[in-house]
């Protein structure tokens, strides 16, 4: 048996290859199904199954896909009605891999259709809980997601959860082990731990939802409680993996490689985005006017989730060289599959066309120390749990996830400064901001990392788990 965990940093995201005596079964794979092919085939094995565990918010999965290209079946838990052909499995059933078992365990409550699969060893000993979304480490699933769908509050649907923890998860034992679907980083939960692989026993000791002595509504109320609003795009996200999608690969061979002029003028005449996925110290030096910067070397896909609502928006790509193919295809990830192209050769083609080009001006965190003695603005945009924990003292709270909200806070007409943690954010925030006529924006090197070497002020730091 063979058990392999295929993790997404990028997604805070698992996908499970499992396979036994030449048969394989893929768990909530990625929307690129290629690889998941490959090494079936290099292990002289055959995918027989595709497991999902529920319709995913966060980002498209790769079982339509992976179906027509390997004739397996797609398995969803009860009461799940996708448009495509798929075999909806019965509380318990079974299904035979090799020499081992899998076992459907319906545990609805993040969403009607949530379901675990439990992997029984050849001698049917309970070995490993897949747990999707309904269990993480640290963690349960949000059950606010799935209200509208299910015209159930997300308070009747946590109390669904609690009974299918209690009822099929915490029964199992200690020793079994826990491979969810989601860790830290992910929009799907509140307190994800940064580990990617459990177990039971620990859970039932570290995690808050778990407790033994938890009444349902203390469980209720702890689950339901300090929920932020999840990205505008999961919603679009859960249509496609439940009414299917185009493959990935034809969105690719789609794009085109455009010279400078056309990029120009393709971006003039068809209302698009430019999307600027270089690091942020290259977008500072030189960008295209008016373009967004959200770098793909960082948590890109939640952020374009976040800062883009609409996944049919129209795209133009700025990339570093080499990595156009990649950037299309983590935009598909989450759904946003309308990438017209991108500027081939990369931002030294614009700057040698002798096209316009913007910078974004930086100061050190020294500096802005030197600056704010004669109280100059400046904006904090990370998360409202980072900023409660500690902040530049009478600095505001502006987060980037909001920032379309705080606009009228930032003054036209003279100089201010962004920071976030580390100066990933606040170049995001700072592009945005730029596109829609904000010129005098400064950001800060090294974000509050920075700050806090200097003597700037700040206040003293609470834990985010006790200031509630």
């Amino acid at each position: 048996m063979k058990i392999k965990q295929i993790y997404t940093g990028c997604l805070a995201q698992g996908a499970y290859y499992i396979e036994s005596k030449g048969e394989v079964a893929i768990i909530d794979p990625l929307r690129e199904v290629q690889p998941y092919i490959d090494k079936a085939n290099k292990n002289n094995a055959k995918i027989k199954y595709i497991f999902e565990t529920h319709f995913h918010a966060d980002f498209v999965s790769g079982h339509v896909t992976l179906a027509k290209k390997t004739g397996a079946p797609i398995i969803f838990g009860p009461t799940a009605n996708p448009s495509f052909e798929a075999h909806i499995a019965t509380d318990g059933e079974v299904f035979k891999l090799g020499e081992i078992t899998i076992t459907v365990l319906h545990t609805p409550g993040h969403t009607l259709e949530s379901s675990c699969y439990l992997l029984k060893d050849k001698n049917g000993k309970d070995y490993a809980l897949f747990s999707g979304d309904t269990l993480f480490l640290g963690d349960v699933g949000r059950p606010d997601l799935a209200q509208k769908a299910a015209n159930m509050t997300k308070e009747q649907l946590a109390g669904i959860l609690f009974d299918s923890l209690r009822n099929k998860v915490m029964t199992l034992a200690d020793d079994v082990i826990v491979y969810p679907a989601h860790g830290a980083g992910s929009a799907c939960g509140k307190n994800l731990s940064k580990e990617t692989i459990g177990s039971i026993g620990e859970q039932k000791r570290i995690n808050y939802a778990l407790r033994a002595n938890m009444t349902k509504d203390e469980f209720i109320k702890e689950v339901t409680d300090g929920l932020l609003s999840p990205p505008a795009y999961f919603p679009m996200n859960v249509k496609l993996n439940k009414e299917g999608y185009e493959n990935v690969e034809d969105i690719i061979s789609e794009a085109i490689a455009y010279d400078a002029k056309t990029f120009e003028l393709v971006a003039n005449k068809i209302d698009t985005v430019i999307l600027d996925v270089r690091h942020q110290d290259d977008f500072a030096k030189g960008h295209i006017p008016k373009s967004i910067f959200i770098g793909i070397d960082g948590d890109f896909a939640p952020w374009v989730g976040a800062l883009i609502p609409d996944i049919k928006q129209p795209l133009l790509l700025v990339t570093p060289i080499g990595r156009e193919e990649e950037s299309i295809t983590r935009l598909a990830r989450v759904g946003y599959d309308n990438t017209l192209g991108y500027l081939k050769g990369g931002f030294d083609t614009w700057k040698t066309a002798g096209m316009e080009y913007d910078t974004v001006n930086s100061v050190t965190a020294e500096t802005l120390e030197e600056i704010m003695e004669e109280k100059v603005p400046v904006f904090d945009v990370r998360k409202e749990g980072e900023y409660t924990a500690e902040h530049i003292v009478d600095v505001p709270s502006t987060p980037l996830d909001f920032i379309n909200d705080h606009l009228s806070e930032f003054p036209k007409e003279e100089e201010f400064y962004l920071h976030c943690a580390g100066g990933y954010r606040s170049m995001i925030a700072a592009s945005i901001l730029k596109a829609r006529g904000y010129h005098n924006v400064i950001n800060v090197l090294g974000g509050f990392t920075a700050i806090k070497k200097t003597a700037i002020k700040t206040t003293n730091y609470v834990c985010p788990t006790t200031s509630k």
